[in-house]
Order: structure tokens, then C-alpha cells, then sequence
């Protein structure tokens, strides 16, 4: 960060002596002059020095203004450029601007004033860039550290409630206590929400930490190992699947089995009380392309004014079931992480399906660093 008395730095490139010595007769006084008579020295002098503004003329022998800021926009980002023209080379100027190589351009013979205010403004933005670039710092580091204190925090946690459930489950077993009221019952259930509650955190913590890593997915055993488990808590349900994956299909296992997971938790947490035949269908059909996933149970279903939130943390659709309101928010996440899309059709009472997309990346040769490119275009 620049102090007050200090000048703004300013780099001048021009293959003509005459338009340099003019500059900085003009200007010398107001700010801190580079003078470069050509893009090599200017590059030399950009990696040397910390320059805000950049003014460049647009016709030179090595290359143009325009061709010199495209190079420098990726090896030097931060300074603000201008470019300087005597012609009327329109269209490489609307391209330029349109596409952020050059912040404006300045016809010649280039006025005093008004380069001036040009200067100025393209340090106002310098200056601001440079505040949001340190705020954006500070944000990441805290929400990085906040993030590490809650993951730390929440298996911390975990210990003492395992220490509570294995006492509770010897004086059951012992029937040591009497317990007329339930109140065992109601202590048990608060630790077992406890405890899912921290387990959610957990799965949330290293669905956003950890990198990806893209395997082989076999899309029956994924949900057969997920609806094993389902199926011991809710034996009751009826659980169908359909797979069509004539080929190979690969993404991140982890995050895959994590948004499967909350999905099918989803569909039976939320399942009628009533309901005779309750059921859960998952339908796969994946291609070289994609997969699309279809998740549907015949529960409670979700009201048309909440359908907007449910992806929401901590927001519940129902609150007569004993829900987290996160495993929705965990899916999103961990979807967004490796470029997955969701959509949602319920009607209430009658039931809810989810539908997935997710992109195959079995004939990508790096597929991590695609799914990066995809991240960065989205910010």
C-alpha cells in the first residue's frame, strides 16, 4: 500500500524519443516516470519495479499496444493500462476494451488534461483493486481458520458423546437405573442428533477441503454400499434401482458418495408415518458425456414456497421431522466442487424427486485442471 506523499508510478512506452521526453517534461514532477522505447523494455521494467498505470502507444515496430498488453495482462495483472493511438484502429480497440487488455484508450496528440484524469482515475481502481485484493485475503484466511476450529472442535466433540452413549447403553443393559419417565430414551435421542449433527459438520469440512480426486465409478456398487445402510435403519422401505452405464464413468468417489448419500438419507428421513408401501427409486443413465440421476421416494413432499430454500444451511421444509436442515446444503456444495447441476420436482404429500447431472471426465487427460478452469470462469 502506498503512502500519501508518495507518487503514482507510471510506465510510458514509445518507440518514438520525441513523445518520451514529452511525457516526462509533462508529467515528471506529478508522478514517478518510467520511460520505455519499446515492449521488451517495457517488460523489463515491469518486472522490476511495482507500476500501477501503464500507457502504451498502439502503433510500434515489435508489436502494437494491444498485442504488448495482452502479454502483460497475464504477467503482470495489477497495473491499470491505457493505450495511446493515432489511427483509428476501431475494431483492435473495441476488442482490447471488451475483452480487459486496456482500461481506455487516448487519441494523439494527447492532451495534458485529460491523460491526466485518465491517470488518476486508473489508480483510483488500482487502489481499489488492491483493497479488495487484501480484504478477499483476509476473508479466505478466516473462513479458512474458522473452518479448521469447527472441524477440530466438532471431533473434539465426538469423544465425550461416545463416552455418554456407552453409558447410557450399560445402565440399559444392566438395568441399573430406574427409569419410569424415559428420560434415558430422551437423552439418547438428543446424543444421537448431537452426534449426526457433528458428523454432518465433518462431511461438510472435508466435502469443501479436500482436493479432488477423480477414479472409476461403478454407479451400482456406489449406491448399493449407500442403501446398505439405509436399509438396516429403515428395513420397512423398499429400495429400486435402475442403472444404465454401458461404459466407464469417472469423477470424484468421495463427493459422489457424499451427495448419494444425503440424498437417500433425504428420501427416508421424510417418508410418511402413514404410508403402507414406502419407497425409494434410483434411476441412473450415464453416458461418455454425463450422468443423470433420478432419486424420487413417495414422502411427505416439499411445499412450493420452500423449494427455493432447501439448499439453504440449516433450513428445514418440515419441521415435524427430526432433520438437520444441512444435508441439502452439503450436496450443493460438494455438486458445485465438481461441476454437478441439481433440479428438484415435489408435490407436497405425495412425494419428491431429485435430478443430477454430472459431467463424465473419462476422456478429459486432466480433469482436475478443467474442473479448476470451470471454477475460476464462475467467480
Amino acid at each position: 500500500m502506498m503512502r500519501q506523499d508518495e507518487k503514482i508510478s507510471v510506465l510510458f512506452i514509445d518507440d518514438e524519443s520525441n513523445n518520451l521526453l514529452s511525457f516526462q517534461a509533462t508529467f515528471r514532477r506529478k508522478y514517478k516516470v518510467f520511460l520505455a522505447n519499446s515492449p521488451a523494455e517495457g517488460m523489463g521494467i515491469l518486472n522490476k519495479e511495482q507500476i500501477q498505470v501503464i500507457i502504451a502507444d498502439q502503433r510500434m515496430p515489435q508489436s502494437t499496444g494491444v498485442e504488448f498488453f495482452q502479454i502483460v495482462r497475464k504477467a503482470h495483472p495489477h497495473p491499470i493500462r491505457i493505450l495511446l493511438t493515432g489511427y483509428t484502429d476501431a475494431e483492435a480497440i473495441i476488442d482490447a476494451i471488451n475483452k480487459g487488455e486496456i482500461y481506455r484508450y487516448i487519441k494523439k496528440p494527447w492532451d495534458e488534461f485529460e491523460l491526466q484524469n485518465a491517470i488518476q482515475n486508473a489508480y483510483e481502481i488500482y487502489i481499489t483493486r488492491e483493497k479488495l485484493n487484501r480484504k478477499i485475503s483476509e476473508l479466505e484466511k478466516t473462513n479458512d481458520e474458522l473452518n479448521r476450529f469447527v472441524y477440530s472442535t466438532s471431533h473434539d466433540l465426538r469423544s465425550p458423546l461416545a463416552s455418554v452413549m456407552g453409558i447410557l447403553n450399560l445402565a440399559k443393559m444392566e438395568n441399573s437405573v430406574q427409569d419410569p419417565n424415559g428420560y434415558l430414551g430422551m437423552i439418547e435421542t438428543c446424543v444421537n442428533k448431537m452426534d449426526t449433527f457433528i458428523q454432518k459438520i465433518i462431511e461438510y469440512y472435508k466435502s469443501i477441503r479436500v482436493e479432488q480426486e477423480y477414479t472409476r465409478i461403478d454407479f451400482n456398487v456406489l449406491l448399493e454400499e449407500s442403501i446398505q445402510l439405509f436399509k438396516m435403519q429403515r428395513p420397512d422401505i423398499t429400495y429400486s434401482i435402475n442403472v444404465d452405464q454401458p461404459g466407464d464413468f469417472m469423477n470424484d468417489a468421495f463427493r459422489m458418495s457424499v451427495i448419494i448419500d444425503n440424498l437417500i438419507s433425504n428420501a427416508v428421513k421424510y417418508q410418511k408415518p402413514s404410508e403402507p408401501n414406502p419407497k425409494v427409486e434410483v434411476t441412473v443413465k450415464a453416458d461418455d458425456k454425463k450422468a443423470t440421476i433420478k432419486i424420487e421416494d413417495n414422502g411427505v413432499g416439499i411445499l412450493d414456497n420452500h423449494l427455493n430454500n432447501i439448499f439453504k444451511m440449516f433450513f428445514r421444509s418440515n419441521n415435524t421431522v427430526n432433520g438437520l436442515g444441512i444435508g441439502l446444503y452439503i450436496v450443493k456444495e460438494a455438486l458445485t466442487r465438481i461441476g454437478g447441476e441439481i433440479s428438484v420436482h415435489s408435490t407436497h404429500g405425495e412425494g419428491t424427486a431429485f435430478y443430477l447431472e454430472i459431467p463424465n471426465y473419462v476422456n478429459m487427460p486432466d480433469p482436475g485442471h478443467v474442473r479448476k478452469e470451470a471454477l475460476t470462469e464462475s467467480k
